[in-house]
């Protein structure tokens, strides 16, 4: 392809703001800088959206100054193989969320060329998304009781508490007299001593929790095949989860996965480590972060192949940009249309 008829990469920043501040063990936000990119070709556009977490070594500011050094990566939209081979021949590990805005972009402008939904030119099927998780963040227990009793009341039926403090057998035990019918899913993000995980396992077990998240630090794969051998819940990976090629290493020691287009690279990428967990017997969940509609949007094409949803980013923020997703309560329809089936709110 010549570069006259290159595609255009554009992009701005945007500060999201929650609703409520968002806490987890690590730290606690109210604003978090989403980059939009926007690819333009032969009079068609596709978006995608770069969601940076520290955690994983990416901000605003290393956004800004990659995404010049990677957008002349895009070449051929359709040829998501050379994209994604020339990405990682630049940088091979970093810069995920810069990476999956890309990604996200070039699938887009495929899916408007064939003018189809985005899940229907990955080849999947039309299946109905599981019920999304609602998020309960770290606060002062007061707090924590009225998040999850405001989220009931407005019918979500599964909640995920964050934990990671001095009071999580408290937090267990307020969530589940405010709330006492709904499905109930824990998040340690990686702040639990292997002490600490086996003292929970038994107040979780009790409280019949789904699921816990992420209960040891990153790269205690040991620890997680321990406290998995022991576990009465499955155990499911999230800060251990880097790239596609972790998921091998990991099914060892995790009962499933939490995926997050931002964390891996971009849906394509995304797609890859959902069928590698499928065919190493792993449970699989499409995650996010605190991102607009539009990153939703993207990991919403991909729910309806997974056990479990955690799609909620969007839902907690203040000021999202993007419109177009259907949601009744926890419930959220595969989003119509062409692309990701969202459009940019007008001012």
């Amino acid at each position: 392809m010549t570069a006259a008829t290159s595609p255009t990469v554009d992009w701005e920043t945007l500060d999201l703001h929650t609703a409520q501040p968002f806490g987890i063990a690590r730290w606690t936000h109210s604003v978090y800088p989403r980059t939009i990119v926007t690819l333009t070709h032969g009079g068609l556009t596709g978006r995608g959206e770069a969601a940076p977490n520290a955690f994983y070594g990416e901000t605003r500011g290393t956004v800004e100054a990659v995404l010049p050094l990677l957008a002349d990566a895009v070449q051929d939209p359709w040829d998501w193989d050379g994209l994604h081979a020339r990405l990682s021949a630049r940088m091979p590990y970093d810069h995920p969320s810069v990476k999956c805005a890309l990604e996200m972009a070039t699938v887009e402008w495929c899916a408007a060329r064939a003018g189809v939904p985005v899940w229907q030119v990955l080849g999947l099927s039309p299946a109905p998304l599981p019920e999304s998780s609602y998020t309960v963040s770290i606060a002062d227990l007061d707090d924590m009781r009225r998040q999850a009793r405001e989220a009931a009341a407005r019918g979500h039926g599964v909640l995920k508490v964050k934990l990671g403090t001095d009071r999580d057998e408290a937090i267990i035990a307020a969530l589940r007299e405010e709330a006492p019918h709904v499905r109930l899913r824990v998040d340690a993000n990686a702040a639990w001593t292997r002490t600490q995980a086996r003292r929970m396992l038994g107040v979780l077990e009790a409280a019949d929790v789904e699921f816990v998240e992420q209960p040891l630090a990153a790269g205690d794969l040991d620890g997680h095949a321990a406290l998995r051998a022991v576990a009465g819940v499955p155990i499911v990976a999230d800060e251990s989860l880097h790239h596609v090629g972790d998921v091998l290493a990991l099914s060892r020691a995790f009962d499933g996965v939490n995926l997050k287009l931002a964390k891996l690279g971009g849906p394509l990428q995304a797609l890859r480590a959902l069928r590698l967990a499928r065919a190493h017997g792993m449970s699989v969940m499409m995650g996010c972060m605190i991102e607009s509609s539009l990153g939703i949007a993207a990991a919403a094409h991909l729910a309806g192949a997974c056990d479990w949803a955690d799609l909620d980013g969007a839902l907690l923020l203040a000021d999202d940009p993007f419109t177009g997703l259907d949601w009744q309560a926890g419930h959220l329809a595969r989003p119509a249309g062409s692309g990701w089936g969202v459009e940019r709110r007008t001012p």
